[in-house]
């Protein structure tokens, strides 16, 4: 039916918009973890505690948070990008054209 049509493009389209939001998403935290690696992993800075006054203490506890935030993202993204093929893979071109103006929504958002 019509309706179904239409809740089918615009359910793909958000979540083709849901896999750009996780893409960036996802460089935002490795960004955050990189700068959560000091500059020099000598001994004596990997020792310092995490009160540091200059907030710059490396702290392995939190390197993992990002890493386990980054794997969560990297998950929902990899499921996200293989239902948006399973519907392009339908060869119907409404829903086609849903995943391209979903795409090109979630990039430009």
């Amino acid at each position: 039916s019509l309706t179904g049509m239409v809740l089918s493009v615009l359910v793909i389209l958000l979540l083709s918009v849901l896999y750009e939001t996780v893409k960036i998403g996802k460089a935002k935290v490795l960004r955050r973890a990189v700068l959560a690696i000091p500059r020099s992993l000598s001994h004596d800075v990997l020792l310092e505690q995490d009160g540091d006054s200059s907030g710059f203490a490396f702290s392995p506890s939190r390197w993992f948070v990002f890493h386990v935030s980054q794997t969560l993202l990297h998950v929902v993204q990899v499921v996200a990008g293989y239902m948006v093929m399973l519907a392009v893979m339908s060869y119907n071109a409404w829903i086609f054209l849903g995943v391209v103006v979903g795409s090109a929504l979630g990039y430009f958002m």
